[in-house]
C-alpha cells in the first residue's frame, strides 16, 4: 500500500494553495494518494524524487491542467504555470516570444516592462534576436522573464525551472523567486539539481517516499 505524504508546516495562515488528499493515477499505476500540501505566503516547496514518481504530475494537478484521481485542490488569487518546455516561437524576436507568453496569460505589456524583465534575467540586451539564435540557457531565460511580469502576489508553479541555466541565470532566478515571496507570494518547484535559493529555504517535499 502506499503511504500518503504531508508537507510538514506549523503556520496557521490560510494556504495561497492547498492539495487535500490529492491521488494520482498513470495507466494502471497509482502514483501517489493522500498528499497534502499547503502552499502559504511567502513559502517555497521544491518537489523532489527519482525521475516517474509523478513531480510533472502533480505540478499539472495543481495548475489545474488535468484531474485528480482522488482529493481536490483549492487555490486564491492568480496562478502562474511555467513548465519544462520553453514555449518561445522560432521565427520571433525574444522581445514578440515574451509578449506573446504575457498575452496567453491575459496580459497587455508595453515594451518597457517587457525589456525590464528581460533585463533582470540577462536578456535585454538580445530582445531583437530571433530566438532561433539563442542557447538552450537563454531561451530558458527568456522564457522565466515572464515572471517579472507577475502584477500581483501569486502561487509560482515552475517545472525545472533551473533546467539549462549557467551561475548567472541560476542566481537571477533566486532573486526574482526571493521578492515574489516577499511581496506575500509563493512557489512550488521541482528541480534535479540542488537548489540554491537561501531565502527563504525551500521546504523539501519527497515523493519517492509516496510512489507507488
Amino acid at each position: 500500500m502506499i503511504p500518503p505524504v504531508h508537507a510538514a508546516t506549523t503556520d496557521d495562515t490560510p494556504p495561497l494553495l492547498a492539495a487535500v488528499g490529492l491521488a494520482c493515477r498513470r495507466g494502471d499505476r497509482v502514483l501517489f494518494r493522500g498528499l497534502d500540501l499547503p502552499l502559504r505566503r511567502g513559502e517555497v516547496v521544491w518537489l523532489r524524487g527519482a525521475n516517474g514518481r509523478g513531480k510533472t504530475s502533480l505540478l499539472r494537478l495543481l495548475a489545474g491542467l488535468s484531474t485528480p484521481e482522488a482529493g481536490q485542490i483549492r487555490r486564491e488569487g492568480e496562478l502562474l504555470y511555467v513548465a519544462h518546455a520553453n514555449a518561445l516561437k522560432e521565427d520571433l524576436s525574444v522581445l514578440e516570444s515574451l509578449r506573446f507568453l504575457a498575452r496567453l496569460h491575459g496580459r497587455d505589456v508595453d515594451d518597457a516592462a517587457l525589456t525590464e524583465a528581460l533585463r533582470q534575467f540577462g536578456m535585454a540586451t538580445r530582445r531583437n534576436a530571433p530566438v532561433r539564435t539563442l542557447s538552450q540557457g537563454q531561451r530558458r531565460r527568456v522564457a522565466l522573464s515572464r515572471l517579472a511580469l507577475a502584477p500581483s502576489p501569486a502561487v509560482w508553479v515552475l517545472d525545472e525551472p533551473f533546467d539549462a541555466l549557467d551561475v548567472e541565470g541560476i542566481a537571477s532566478l533566486n532573486e526574482v523567486i526571493s521578492q515574489h515571496v516577499q511581496r506575500g507570494g509563493a512557489v512550488v518547484l521541482t528541480s534535479h539539481q540542488a537548489v540554491t535559493l537561501a531565502e527563504p529555504v525551500p521546504t523539501v517535499l519527497q515523493l519517492d517516499e509516496v510512489a507507488g
